[in-house]
This record gives structure tokens, sequence and C-alpha cells, in this order.
């Protein structure tokens, strides 16, 4: 019977913490499926299935942590000797996915058929996903025992109390219940379910901001690694702020002449990212100590650019995917590349390779339309640049004939985070100058 276990994700981790399991014990899942999600120091990623089957057991629940290569879970390759079972304490999928906790000890021990201990895998799996306990359906098997029947019928039979109508009608028998007994209505409570369907966690979280009670949030994994690195990455590093005012006219106009054929062509937008990018990988060919780490006592200058480019998870907290060898990309290679390792990030799809070996970061807070962003040094790195929003103001520019003039051109900040240990404020000073240079007159339409 094929293990489930740890897998290695990286040279240096030596642990992992189970966030999610995608399968209910009794599931079926093919070869290479996702199955699990793990979290490390470095990546939250997901886990295909080692092989095809049924999960039979889940040994080690979401939110523990455990070493590489434990067994985690068992797959039978033979789905008619299956023998299911679940570690105690064990979350099965479709309780993870609805974000509900598992059935209540008070179903246990019942006589009358719902006991949860008799309920059968499909049963369970139907009962979590909506948001039913055993106690809501009615059982017509022997000695009462709930059937898969049943439960289909109980989520397609109407309340006979209350039909269920128009946005109502979207929402399980026990989410509906509560709002009932809360005198809530679906438009009352923000949805988090899929779809922005409402969930019974989504009803609960409402009711304890409609009481004014505080709300405990606990850190996720990954909030929590975010929240270490970056207080010792304070701790660490002399942080000095320097910014620089650049004229994105020579950018926008080619945005505006290609951005159309561009989209249609790749099937995205082309943004300023890419562009700035590419100018921040070429100023550091010519300043090289901000394209480093720092090691004992020293300063290690990388041979080659090895771009980090934040990506937001959507508010759950950011990690750094990296663009390997970046100065050997076009222009039109680094808006490939950071967009594939940005979908990447929020799909859960990326490696530890994937996240490891930046000497420079970027973080481009800018389509929020920040002014200025003084960024938190990604160690042992000695810079970081933050790209802030670009808008369309009025300047002064020189004219073909030398004579000044008022024109409207795309104007934005670009703000240098450096360690004052091993870079001086010229040093700094000089590189966001040359920066500005090759945004502000480097020819981007031959690369298109």
């Amino acid at each position: 019977m094929p293990k489930v276990t740890m897998p290695q994700l990286g040279e240096t981790v030596a642990e992992g913490t189970v966030t999610k399991w995608f399968k209910a014990v009794g599931e079926t899942v093919d070869k290479g499926e996702a199955l699990f999600e793990v979290s490390t120091d470095k990546v939250d990623t997901e886990i295909p299935s080692p092989a095809g089957g049924t999960l039979t057991a889940i040994l080690v629940p979401a939110g523990q942590t455990v070493d590489v290569g434990t067994t985690l879970g068992l797959i039978d390759e033979e789905p008619e000797a299956v023998t299911v079972r679940e570690q105690p304490g064990a979350r099965n999928d479709a309780e993870a996915r609805a974000g509900d906790p598992p059935l209540p000890d008070s179903t246990r021990g019942r006589g009358d058929g719902t006991t949860a201990e008799r309920l059968s895998p499909v049963v369970r799996r139907l009962l979590a996903e909506h948001h039913l306990e055993p106690s809501d359906v009615v059982g017509t098997g022997p000695a009462g025992r709930i059937t898969r029947e049943d439960v289909l019928a109980h989520v397609a039979a109407p309340l006979a109390s209350t039909p269920a109508t128009g946005e109502d009608a979207a929402v399980s028998p026990v989410v509906r219940r509560l709002l009932r007994e809360h005198g809530l209505s679906v438009g009352d409570v923000v949805g988090t379910g899929p779809g922005g369907r409402v969930q019974r966690r989504d009803v609960e979280s409402a009711l304890t901001r409609s009481s004014g009670s505080d709300e405990v949030v606990p850190f996720s994994t990954i909030r929590r690694l975010t929240a270490e690195h970056m207080v010792r990455s304070k701790a660490t590093s002399a942080h000095t702020l320097m910014v620089r005012e650049i004229d994105y006219e020579n950018v926008e106009r080619v945005r505006r002449r290609h951005g159309a054929s561009f989209k249609e062509r790749e099937g995205y937008s082309l943004t300023y990212l890419p562009f700035n990018a590419v100018a921040a990988v070429q100023a550091l060919g010519e300043f090289p100590h901000l394209n480093a780490s720092v090691g004992d006592d020293a300063l290690i200058v990388h041979g080659s650019v090895n771009l980090g480019v934040a990506v937001d998870l959507d508010g759950q907290g950011l990690v750094v995917p990296v663009v390997r060898d970046a100065a050997a990309l076009s222009l039109g290679e680094m808006a490939a590349r950071v967009r594939a390792l940005a979908t990447g990030a929020r799909s859960k799809r990326l490696t530890v390779d994937d996240m490891s070996h930046g000497t420079f970061t970027i973080t481009n807070p800018g389509p929020y339309g920040t002014l200025m962003t003084g960024a938190i040094i990604n160690q042992p790195q000695v810079a970081i640049l933050a790209t802030d929003g670009v808008s369309r103001r009025p300047v002064v520019v020189t004219g073909a004939d030398g004579e000044e003039m008022i024109a409207i051109h795309s104007i934005g900040l670009v703000a240098l985070t450096f360690d004052h240990r091993v870079i001086d404020g010229a040093y700094a000073a000089r590189f966001l100058a040359r920066l500005a240079d090759i945004l502000e007159t480097r020819d981007w339409a031959r690369e298109l």
C-alpha cells in the first residue's frame, strides 16, 4: 500500500506543516493530482499524489508540523479492498475546504443510526460539504442509519418552515437556519466560499462583529514566517531609504502603441513592472555592489542577477519567486517570466528552487496607486527596490529648440531601501540616476 510522506522541499528544509488535505478519507485520487498542501519556512506548495487509488488513512491532520519523510497517509490502489480509517483529530478534505470544524463529539454514541463512527465515508463527506450534522438528517437505512440518499434528499428539499428563495437558495440548510435564528439575510453576510457563497463560518464571523466583540485571527504559517523574517531583517541591516522621480513618458508611449497587440498576442497586459525589472537588472550590471549579499564580515558580490519579485497572495502574505539569470531576458521574456512566477505563486505551484538564490528584489505596489514605499530588505540581500504608482502630471520639458515648456507626462517614484553597512548614499544615488536614464531613454519598442 503506497505511503504518502512529507517530501524534501529543498536541501536545508528539515520539516513541513500540513496546511490542507484536498481529499477526504475514502475518496479516490489520481496519480499526480494535488493531494495535500505543505508550508515550510521557504514556500507553500501543493503536493501531488504519489499513486492513484483510494485515500484510506490520514495520519497527520492539517496544522501539524512533522519531519521530512514522515508518513502522512496511506493510499490503497485496490478500491474494493479498502478499509477506511482516519487518525483521531484529523480533518478530512471537505471539512478543510469548507473551513468548518469536524463533526462534533455530541453526535457520537447515539443509538439512532447517526453515530459518527457508523456513517460511511461518503455520508460523512456529504454532511461536511453541505455543513450538516448527522442530527439534521432523518436516516431511512437499517436502524435509522443515514444513507447517501438521505443526505441528498435533505439538501434538495426546501425547509418546510422557511422555503429557500432567491439568494437563500444558494446556501446550505444549516446556514439558512443560522441566518433565520439571528434575523439576518444572505445579503448581510460577506461570503468566503466558492463563488462568494456564504458559509457557516461567515455567518458566525458576522455575528461576532455585530456583537462588538473582538475577533482573534491566528497568524497563518506564512504570516508568522513573514513577521519573523521582517523583524530579523530590521534588526540586522542599517535600513536607509532613497527615492527618485522617474519620467515614464518614454515607457508610456510604447505601452500605448503596442499594448493592445501585446495583450492580444500574449493574453495579458503590458504593465510597468517588466520595464522596471529590465531597467533595474541593466543598472545592477553597472552597480554590482547592490547585487550582493552580506557574508561573514564581507560583501559577496554575485556574478549573475537573480531577480526576486514580491508577490501578494491576495492579502494572505508575500512570497518572493526568483527570475534566474535575469540579465539575459528581453522585455517580452521578462514580462512572461514574471507573470508565470506570480501565477505559480498564487496557485501554490512553485517549488523551493523557484523561491531561492535571489540576489536583488523588486516589490511593486504601484498598481494600487501608492506614492512612496519604504520596503524591508529581503535578507541576506543588501537592497530592495519599490516601484510605486504612475500618474499623469504637468512637467517642465525642453523642446527641440531648447526652450522650456509645460507638458503632460506619466510620472512615478521608485524607492530604494539599502543596507548602509555596505552601501553609501552616493553609490545608491548613482544607481537610481542610471535606472531613471534607462527607463527614460532606452528604445523599448525594439524589444516588442
